[in-house]
Order: C-alpha cells, then structure tokens, then sequence
C-alpha cells in the first residue's frame, strides 16, 4: 500500500524540490510567449531561468539536514531507506498515486549535471541560433526537456517516474525536426519511433510492479519483497530493454548515431550529455532496485551486450569519416562500459557506472560544442576535407584534442575512472564469463584510444585545407563561457572522483543488499 505520509510543514530541501520543477516549467511558458521582435531577450530570459534551476540544484546541496548527511536508515516503519531530501504528497487518490520526489547521492549529481548543460545550451543560443525556427522556441524546449529530465532524476513514485520520462518525447523530436540538418525528419521520425517502443515496454513493467506489489512508492519497493522471482525476471525483461533503448544499448542504438548527426549542436548537447543518461539511471534505481532477482538472472547477457557495444562502437569509429557520427558512435561505447559496471550488480560495479554517466555528460557534451563549431564555420564534418586546425584555429584544436584524450580514458581525466573501473569490478566479479568480458572491454579501451588519436591525427594535424582556413583564430566569450565549466569539471572529476562518488556507498548497500 501506499505510505500514508505527510509532513505537517515544508522544509527547506522539500521547498527546493518542487522549484526545480517550477522554474523551469515556468520559464518554458514565459519565454514561449515572448514576441518574435524580441527574440534574443527570449534566449537571455531563458538563461536567466535555467541559471536559477542551477543554483537551486547546488542550494539543495547546502540545504539537507547535517544529521542524515546524505542517506540514512529509517527506523521503526519497516522502510529500508530515508532521502535526504524528499516531498510525498497525495497526487490522485482515487487511483492511490503519490507526488513523490526526492534526492540522494545516486541521483544529485545527475541533477547538478542536468542544470549546468541546460544553462550552457540556453547561453550559447544568445549567441548562435541554428537555421530551421525561432530562437526563443528553442529555448522554451530546451527548458522544457530540463524540466522531464529533472522530474524523471527526482521521482521516487513509478507512475511520476514514467511520465516525466516521457516528458522530453515530443521536445527532443521537435528540436531535432526543427533545426536539425537536412536530413533531420528522418532522423527525429526514427528517434520517436524507438524511443516509443520503449515507452511501451517500460509502461508495461512499470503496471506489472505497480499491480502486483499495491504500490509505486521506489523507496518501499527496493529490494522488492513483494514481488515473487518470476515476476521480477518479467520485469526486469522489460524494463531492460525500455531502457538500453534510451541508453543506448546495442543493438537498439541505431537511432542514436542519425539524430546526433542531424540534431543542431545544442540537441546533441543535452541528447548526448543527460537524456541518455535517463536510461542507464533508471536501469539502476527502477530495474536493480525494484527487480533485483531479475537483475540477477538477466546479469550475463546485459554483460555480454555490453561488451559488444564496447567493441562494436570502436570498431565503427575507426572507420568514420564524420565527425559528429564519429561522436555519436563513440557514445555507444562509453555506454557500454556504464552497462558493464551496472551488469556486475556489485558497489564498485555501479559507481564506475555512476562516474561513468557524469563524465560521458561533461566530456561528450564539450566534444559535440567543439565539434558543432567546427561544423557551423567549416560547412562540413569530413574528415577529409578537415586537417591542420592547429594552425588555423590553434585554440579550438586544443580543446579538441584535451576533450579527445579525456574521452579515450586518460588518467587523472574524469573518463578514467568509469572505464577503468568497470573493468575491475568485471574481474573482481570472477568465473571464466566476467573475466572474459573483463579482457575484452579492456582491448575496446584500447581501440577507444586509437580511434580518438586517429581523429586529432586527421583533424589537428597536416597541411591546413581550405575548409580549415574558415574557422576563426579565436574563441568567442560565449564560446569560453560555455566550454569553460565543462574543462574544468573534467580536469575536477578525473583529479577527485569522490566529488561524484563520495556519497554513492551506502545507497548502493541497499540497493543491492550487498556490501562493498
């Protein structure tokens, strides 16, 4: 049954949830109604709104109560866990559904992430709007995916969970449609029709739980007691699958390397950086948290998909002759080594998956704006026709080629560590199987490496092309502005993973009623 529980008075952290959902959602809705003579205020107001949503995700850290630190046990009703922060309100009674959101050191950084690529993107539309619609249209969407990412990081109700997932359905496909390239119907028709398969797969998983267990409540239902093993092996079946959709999981990724290559360089931006990463996050907290036996069982095939992806996205990538579907494809690999450390359902497995997430949103996210530069002023992506950028463009060069060698894994660089270990906690998980997929992800780190230093070698290197001679000597301030944060967080998280990790030990432990 659902918790009958309501606080008597809003505390601070509960305030700061529901404004992480209303700023943005209120900012969608003013700047949608700005007129068209006053667009580029739109695009400013609209970065005024994210900025906001951003400092309220870094007050919530400041905010949660000194005496829970971020996770505790609660004691004396049989729950296993109690948020730091959460607000459970009644939603609809009649149908038993529960307003139920909440944060932990699972999901904070994922929040934190959301809202620093939101304002990064809505800034650099002040700048530059992609030729297909209005400027402020596409802020308005962008805030409006912000707002569905953040509801699906902070719901802790699976019905609330599965409509905020849904939520940036219709706003990615619109982005893509509308100021993609010329190819980009086709691009956003294939993105809908996958991930509405998905949707299918993940509504039906999520009535299953819903029916069986009485309840929708995650807090209650980790560890799912309530649910026999046949169930959660059916459950899990399908949730899996709704979300290697999203994640994506090969061989369901055949969607992903189109709309990367046809979405306008802030679509790629939030694609690649946070709405992939619904789909490993719910992975985590719906899939091995409400169906742990499923999980279980279904360990050695997610492991060996996995693996394939690694390899598989490499091996595509060494033969890529354009940049952003070079990226793009890339992303399936990272994602592999995110689903590996996810599939050894062990602590250290899951928080290589976790930093994994967070450095593939810093990392990929400043390699899609440098490559969407280089783009917009060559007028093309082949590598054929790009070379010599350290001549013509010696500081665009050097920010491609740091975030080339953070991506491929580079110690001390935040893509190390979720590669790196996921790797050992395939080895640490033992038997023939994971020490086989163990060696083979490592070899896929190796050909990442290749691939990465082929790209700088094509790029970077060489007589300068006439395409090359386009791009501007300088970096605009925008262009800093919005390329900045992302070089410093990765240089941050590579240098201290625990900013990511520091608080990930004890959820975990419940989650997978397991210890380190």
């Amino acid at each position: 049954m659902y918790r009958d529980y309501v606080e008597p008075a809003w505390s601070v952290p509960q305030i700061l949830l529901v404004a992480l959902l209303l700023v943005p959602a209120l900012g969608a809705i003013a700047v949608a109604m700005f007129p068209a003579a006053r667009d580029r205020a739109a695009r400013i107001v609209a970065t005024g709104f994210a900025t906001v949503t951003l400092l309220l995700s870094v007050a919530l850290l400041f905010a949660r109560p000194n005496e829970f630190g971020w996770f505790a046990y609660r004691s004396g009703d049989g729950l296993p866990m109690l948020l730091w922060a959460e607000l459970d309100l009644p939603w609809v009674r009649s149908l038993g559904l529960e307003f139920h959101i909440g944060v932990d050191g699972v999901s904070y950084p994922l929040v934190v992430l959301t809202g620093l690529l939101t304002v990064l993107c809505c800034a650099y539309t002040v700048k530059k709007v992609p030729a297909g619609g209005s400027g402020r249209a596409l802020a308005a969407l962008l805030l409006t995916l912000e707002l569905g990412v953040l509801g699906t990081f902070l719901a802790f109700d699976l019905i609330l969970f599965f409509l905020f997932f849904e939520v940036v359905l219709l706003p990615m496909y619109a982005v893509i449609a509308g100021w993609g390239g010329a190819n980009r119907r086709a691009a956003a028709r294939k993105f809908v029709l996958y991930t509405l398969a998905g949707s299918v797969l993940l509504l039906l998983g999520v009535m299953i739980v819903v029916t069986k267990a009485g309840t929708g409540d995650l807090v209650t239902l980790t560890g799912a007691s309530e649910l026999t093993r046949t169930t959660q092996c059916v459950v899990f079946a399908l949730l899996a699958v709704a979300f290697a959709v999203k994640a994506p999981l090969w061989p369901l990724h055949t969607w992903l390397p189109d709309a990367h290559t046809e979405a306008p360089t802030v679509g790629s931006v939030i694609l690649a950086g946070v709405l992939l990463k619904m789909g490993t996050y719910g992975l985590i907290r719906v899939g091995v948290g409400v169906a742990p036996d499923g999980a279980a069982w279904a360990a050695p095939v997610l492991g060996i998909l996995a693996t394939v992806a690694i390899i598989a996205g490499a091996l595509i990538c060494l033969r890529q002759t354009e940049l952003k579907r070079l990226i793009a494809y890339s992303s399936v690999g990272h994602m592999g080594f995110v689903l590996l450390g996810i599939a050894t359902l062990s602590v250290t497995g899951i928080q290589a998956a976790l930093v994994g997430n967070i450095a593939h949103g810093l990392i990929t996210g400043l390699l899609f704006f440098l490559v969407g530069a280089i783009k917009d002023s060559a007028g093309t992506g082949s590598l054929n026709q790009l070379s010599g950028l350290r001549e013509t463009a010696p500081r665009l060069a050097g920010l491609l080629g740091f975030a080339a060698i953070a991506s491929l894994g580079l110690p001390g660089l935040a893509g190390f560590w979720g590669e790196a270990f996921a790797v050992v906690a395939a080895v640490q998980r033992g038997g023939p199987l994971w020490l086989t997929l163990a060696v083979v992800a490592a070899i896929g780190g190796a050909l990442t490496a290749a691939y990465f230093l082929r790209l700088l070698r094509r790029v970077t290197h060489g007589p300068a092309t006439p395409e090359a001679h386009t791009l501007p000597p300088v970096l605009s301030g925008v262009e800093w502005l919005a390329w900045a944060p992302l070089v410093l967080l990765t240089l941050a998280v590579g240098v201290a993973p625990a900013l990511v990790l520091g608080d990930t030990v004890q959820p975990l432990i419940t989650l997978l009623g397991v210890q380190p």
